[in-house]
């Protein structure tokens, strides 16, 4: 026999707490585990599902009721109403008070001006997505209709193109997602934040949008990032091209973008006037900061800064000191400032009432496949209403044979109810076609007139036939599709207002930091624990012999200049981006600086191995200690940010043994610890832009040998490099003959 769930057990308990109000309480306790499913779980679901992320349609549900209640309202293609009767219309829909529904409706408007292609044809003070104080007018004063690319929305939402359901309170119907003949997902900018989850969709250039759509249904494979050049912002400005980020993003749905402000100079009046800024950011967001920068004294050519928005437009006005370079202090401002921002994607979309975070290329399929429903439904619903038709058309071509008989069998039938059961038996028609002949007008029984209608049974026979076979053809409805896809572009595209900007600069300061930085040359000595020496010449050579911790030792050793890069691989496959003068000027009789300290690396990191990328021109060969060798090219490593850390710089599969800076092709010697080594030419490998490639196979390895060395053979002591030259690699390799050995070759393990 089962005992009782005690408290203890985790079951549920009653507590008294009397005296309240005069009454005895009860206070349920349970654990909070059970709290949390049976409370707070279907909330977060419903957040998640029904509020904040948007559908492949490009909408949340609060955008769809809105845009419904217009529609229903007969807003499209008339005289606007004002904008509280729409609200109160759409309370009918979505009953989450009336504030709400018009902060929904501002930000689809023109006014409000953050889409690309608004929703809402508004009139009156909407405020701009640009401002964060200037507040916009109550509904009773505004007015709205719907904008004419709505019709592309609400094309087929008569033929039974999307599913309806029923609305809160059961007494009236709605789409569960609108039929949108472009993809609007991609176009129409939106924002959400859920329970655990987010979502932040970018809009792009409606043509770009419809060309990658045709592109994709015609090429699953199609470039995507030639055709959907870039993100397209309301806001203008201009985008700082990324390929890399953005193939990130078109192939993951994360990632982020680089958004900066127009400007320009105004030589007779010494001002700056900013006009467009990036849509992540807000006038007052930058003033405040640039307001701060010269209080703070950072900033000291800046003589006052005012907004001159007005019905011209956004406009920052920068009254510049005397003798102020305008673009020295532009490109302080982007580093500085939010002039210069980042937009960051996350293409997070409801699928079948699950989120799911895709890229363009997959919502792209997406929206395909859940468009090509759409237009089968609409295309078996018109076909439906023509068989009808012909059903009809059929019955009355019965009729044809003898009008004379139709008359009389409904002049003799004494009872109405009996005149539709007597057509049935005198013509061999069923119900529907009787009740269609006993409802014609007398004027119209007559010859001429049937024979007119029953013309139109060939032409709808034809078209049913034609629909059926477009019915079971997928790809006559993609060319359907592309067919509204090139009307739509056709109609409403509208020029890119976000520019990119392919040839630029983003570390400008950082490169006149270095500029700026002395220019002498000196010695870099790194130990194998990862300690870094930069000496001079004149104080090495008054020094003597370096300084190691116990059990450190010489690793790396070059000379250069103090404005020189410096790139650092750690055992996490990552890199680490400095300058030399970053680091002060050592000497021999000190440890130097610890380079994990220094760069500011992870718990556990360790050091690896160091280089001076140069001009970025030469290629980096890594020698793995499964017998892999990986050519990268020294540009992989280049960015156009300041970045100080680079995750995936080298392959994860083996630890890495050694690593080479290639300037031009050479020959190779690699060594294993079974004793065996290969001399190779470096022609035969192939460079890699990806930069965690894991290589070729150089070396066959015995399962407990593995890589221990590689040098460029010129540096080795091998006197017979013909005994170990291989013609085709993989292979084995010979063992090293004792004139060949020489000292111990220098490795990283």
């Amino acid at each position: 026999m089962a005992r009782k769930k005690t408290p203890q057990d985790g079951g549920a308990k009653k507590v008294s707490n009397p005296n309240v109000m005069g009454l005895r309480a009860q206070v349920l306790e349970q654990p909070i585990t059970e709290t949390l499913e049976v409370n707070y779980m279907p909330y977060a679901m419903s957040v998640i599902v029904s509020r904040a992320i948007p559908e492949i349609d490009g909408f949340k549900p609060s955008h769809r009721k809105l845009l419904y209640t217009m529609y229903q309202m007969h807003l499209l293609g008339s005289s606007r109403t004002k904008s509280a009767n729409v609200v109160g219309a759409t309370m009918k829909l979505n009953p989450h008070g009336d504030a709400a529904i018009y902060d929904t409706m501002v930000r689809l408007s023109r006014g409000y001006g953050a889409l690309l292609h608004p929703l809402v044809d508004s009139k009156g003070n909407f405020g701009k997505v640009y401002s964060r104080d200037m507040a916009w007018a109550a509904s009773r004063y505004t007015e709205v209709r719907l904008d004419p690319i709505c019709q592309e929305l609400f094309r087929d939402i008569d033929q039974d193109a999307v599913d309806f359901v029923p609305n809160y309170d059961g007494k009236l119907q709605e789409p569960t997602l609108l039929p949108t003949t472009f993809p609007n997902v991609l176009v129409a900018a939106n924002q959400g934040i859920a329970v655990g989850m987010a979502s932040n969709l970018c809009g792009f250039n409606l043509a770009e949008v419809c060309d990658a759509a045709i592109a994709r249904m015609r090429d699953p494979e199609a470039d995507l990032l030639a055709i959907l050049k870039a993100p397209d912002f309301s806001t203008g400005g201009q985008l700082l091209y990324d390929g890399a980020a953005l193939a990130e993003i078109y192939r993951t749905g994360r990632g982020s973008v680089k958004l900066r402000a127009k400007w320009r100079y105004v030589k007779g009046e010494n001002l700056i006037e900013i006009y467009e800024i990036p849509y992540s950011t807000t006038v007052e967001a930058i003033l405040d900061k640039v307001a701060e920068l010269v209080k703070s004294g950072k900033i000291r050519e800046i003589a006052d800064m005012r907004d001159e928005t007005g019905l011209d437009g956004l406009k920052l006005a920068i009254d510049l000191k005397r003798g102020t370079d305008p673009d020295k202090l532009m490109t302080k401002l982007f580093q500085l400032t939010p002039l210069q921002d980042t937009f960051s994607c996350n293409f997070n979309i409801l699928i079948a009432g699950m989120p799911r975070v895709m890229g363009v290329g997959e919502i792209l399929d997406e929206w395909i496949a859940w468009r090509m429903d759409g237009v089968r439904r609409r295309t078996y619903y018109v076909c439906k209403k023509k068989e009808e038709k012909l059903h009809l058309l059929k019955g009355l071509k019965r009729i044809l044979l003898d009008i004379d008989k139709a008359i009389r069998i409904i002049r003799e039938t004494e009872e109405e109810a009996e005149v539709v059961p007597n057509l049935i038996i005198g013509f061999g028609i069923d119900q529907v076609q009787a009740e269609y002949v006993a409802d014609i007008r007398l004027r119209n029984i007559n010859k001429e007139y049937i024979l007119k209608r029953i013309e139109e049974v060939g032409t709808l026979e034809e078209e049913i036939a034609d629909l059926r076979d477009l019915i079971n053809s997928p790809k006559r409805i993609q060319q359907v599709m592309a067919g509204e896809l090139e009307n739509v572009k056709k109609k409403y595209s509208v020029p890119r207002r976000t520019e990119i900007v392919y040839e630029y600069q983003l570390s400008q300061e950082g490169e006149e930091d270095a500029r700026q930085a002395p220019d002498y040359p000196v010695h870099i000595f790194i130990s194998k624990d990862g300690y870094f020496k930069k000496i001079t010449p004149q104080s090495l050579r008054m020094s003597g012999d370096q300084k190691y911790k116990e059990g450190d030792g010489p690793f790396l050793q070059w000379e250069g200049n103090n404005r020189d890069e410096l790139l650092v691989f750690t055992d996490h496959q990552q890199c680490y981006k400095t300058r030399l003068s970053d680091f002060d000027d050592s000497k021999a009789s000190v440890l130097g600086d610890y380079l994990p300290t220094k760069l500011g690396m992870e718990p556990e990191e360790k050091f690896l191995w160091a280089c001076d990328p140069g001009d970025y021109s030469a290629h980096l060969l890594f020698f793995y200690a499964n017998g892999k060798a990986a050519r990268v090219e020294l540009s992989a490593y280049q960015t156009q940010t300041r970045r100080k850390k680079l995750t995936g710089a080298l392959s994860d599969k083996a630890p890495l043994v050694s690593a080479l800076v290639l300037q031009e092709d050479m020959e190779v010697a690699v060594g294993s610890t079974e004793g065996r080594c290969v001399v190779f030419h470096t022609a035969s490998l192939t460079p890699k832009t990806t930069r965690s490639t894991q290589g070729v196979n150089v070396m066959t390895l015995k399962p407990k040998y593995q890589l221990e060395w590689a040098r460029p053979l010129a540096d080795t002591h091998i006197v017979n490099p013909a005994r170990y030259r291989a013609r085709s690699l993989p292979i084995a390799g010979a063992l090293l003959q004792e004139e060949d050995r020489g000292e111990t070759q220098m490795s990283l393990l």
